[in-house]
């Protein structure tokens, strides 16, 4: 069993597709909601993984990172929030860098400075590549560079959930990272990285991409400056939805995905759902001008007038579609929540809570005992179990491998 750290871990998404694989323990697992004085998230996945390793509800830039050296932990994985990840020479200029306080990234870089976990897996939203507006792929680019000079590689994707049968239309970017002195390393140095990512690399089986270059999106490679700060003043560069780093040498293309057979919302519906999610009619009246076309003149800060317009959306959804993306808004009266027309009642009614569970993956009621306006907050901020437990059996596929490896390198005899 693979020793694993879960930061940030919501109501245990992760945990969940790990665990499904048979091959992960999670020894410690960090989930503390700042904003909030109830620990909703927190409870839930104590509740769930009671007696399961050690569940700590502190701020993470508290916890002492030498209490956890004892671990053998061998994966961290965590869904992070896309901040702005700049940085500054110290003040003594030879003192290292510091990078903005609050920002949960620098913390990871923390603990895997300590811990040296063989593999790390993370989950962001897909926008990370293009951030910050001004400076496009400037955070990236930190990120990449700090884990370069903590002497990993990276490989990323770009990956949205229905187009792997998932129930749910959920773009985010995962990031696996790999230290260098792996056997998974080494037999592919002299793979080049197109074939990486089409067919050797971790994410070209899990989730296969057709053989074919996207015709709009030239492959790029280029090689991350040594200077972290000079990236963050000065770098930027456009990343496409799938690459690779190995040494500072960085290789993106946008790849064509080979989709499979999603979910649709009708295979989640719950029946005889409860009145409370049936819209009356001023709800209908509010949903239908919010989901329609619209364009209206709006007064600048500055004084100048436009024009704001948006296009029209499926109201009601397609029930022969999988989800869009949920959001932590669900369920309440605003543009990006899922309306349905109930297939047994005929009327119009927001999804439930179980519905939204079911659109991650998860088991029904996993939230229950929060309010449901917690419960839809908590499935907006999870993401889709059954890709990450795609993503752990290949984990435990290198790992079997690294085990071979290490039984095949020759013995030093010693004659003491």
């Amino acid at each position: 069993m693979l020793k694993v750290i879960e930061l940030f871990a919501g109501v245990g998404g992760f945990r969940l597709g790990l665990e499904a694989t048979k091959g992960f323990e999670v020894a410690w697992g960090n989930q503390w909601e700042p904003s909030k004085k109830a620990q909703d998230a927190f409870e839930c996945y104590a509740r769930h993984f009671k007696d399961k390793g050690i569940h700590s509800n502190e701020d993470i830039s508290t916890v002492d990172e030498k209490s956890l050296s004892d671990m053998g932990i061998e994966l961290l994985v965590g869904g992070f929030p896309c901040q702005d990840y700049s940085v500054a020479r110290g003040l003594s200029g030879e003192k290292g860098l510091q990078g903005k306080k609050g920002v949960l990234f620098w913390e990871i870089v923390r603990l895997i400075t300590e811990l040296r976990p063989k593999y790390i897996l993370l989950e962001n939203v897909d926008r990370l590549l293009k951030s910050p507006s001004k400076q496009r792929g400037r955070d990236f680019s930190i990120m990449l560079a700090s884990l370069r000079d903590l002497n990993y590689s990276v490989e990323w994707r770009i990956i949205n959930a229905a187009e792997y049968g998932q129930a749910q239309r959920r773009r985010r970017i995962f990031i696996f990272a790999i230290r260098n002195d792996t056997s998974y390393i080494k037999e592919r140095n002299n793979i080049n990285d197109s074939r990486m990512l089409h067919a050797e690399g971790f994410f070209a089986k899990p989730f296969p991409a057709a053989d074919t270059f996207s015709v709009k999106h030239k492959p790029d490679t280029f090689v991350l400056p040594q200077d972290i700060v000079e990236i963050s003043d000065n770098f930027s560069k456009k990343y496409f939805n799938a690459g690779i780093m190995r040494n500072g040498i960085v290789y993106t293309e946008e790849l064509v995905i080979v989709e499979e057979q999603p979910k649709t919302l009708k295979e989640i519906l719950q029946s005889d759902v409860d009145e409370k999610y049936y819209l009356d009619e001023v709800e209908i009246e509010k949903f239908n001008y919010l989901k329609g076309p619209k364009k209206i003149e709006r007064t600048a800060a500055s004084g100048h007038k436009y024009i704001f317009s948006e296009g029209g959306m499926a109201f009601p959804e397609s029930l022969d579609k999988p989800g869009r993306t949920m959001l932590t808004s669900e369920g309440t009266i605003n543009r990006s929540s899922h309306v349905v027309e109930d297939p047994k009642t005929k009327r119009l009614r927001i999804l439930t809570p179980i519905e939204c569970e079911r659109l991650n993956g998860f088991p029904d009621n996993w939230t229950e005992g929060m309010t449901d306006r917690m419960r839809y907050f908590c499935m907006g901020n999870a993401l889709v179990v059954g890709l990450i437990e795609r993503m752990g059996n290949k984990i435990l596929e290198i790992e079997k491998k690294e085990i071979e490896s290490l039984k095949k390198e020759p013995q030093q005899l010693s004659f003491l």
